[in-house]
């Protein structure tokens, strides 16, 4: 599966070019900049925080899922405005599809979590 290396430089990439997206959004480009800005933004910090969680295979199916999603939609929409053309048919659906399995594994994995498998994770009693 993917290392804790990987998802942190993701988690760096995917803000680095959050912020040249949303520069651009805001210097007049329009067309998708700002939508592929907010997500890879709002994306980062679950890399960041992938990147130094104990590695369970559920979070590590769920971050490669929002990975591969994360890409698939974000290309995509760059391919769009910039060349005109899709990446394939359905890649924004596909993508996004990919994304939200991959946020609904990462809920699962809280369930599926118990004390021997994750002695990081914390009690209702610890986090209220």
């Amino acid at each position: 599966m993917i290392n804790n290396r990987a998802f942190l430089a993701m988690g760096g990439l995917s803000g680095a070019a959050g912020v040249v997206l949303a520069a651009a959004a805001a210097h007049g480009r329009g067309g998708y900049d700002g939508t592929v800005s907010a997500l890879l933004l709002a994306h980062a910090p679950v890399f960041l925080f992938l990147s130094i969680a104990p590695r369970t295979r559920l979070l590590s199916f769920g971050g490669l899922a929002i990975l591969l999603g994360l890409l698939l939609f974000s290309i995509d929409l760059m391919m769009r405005q910039y060349m005109g053309q899709r990446l394939f048919p359905m890649a924004s659906p596909i993508g996004g599809s990919l994304t939200i399995l991959g946020w609904l594994v990462l809920a699962a994995s809280s369930l599926a979590a118990s004390k021997q498998e994750n002695p990081a994770a914390l009690s209702d009693r610890e986090v209220f």
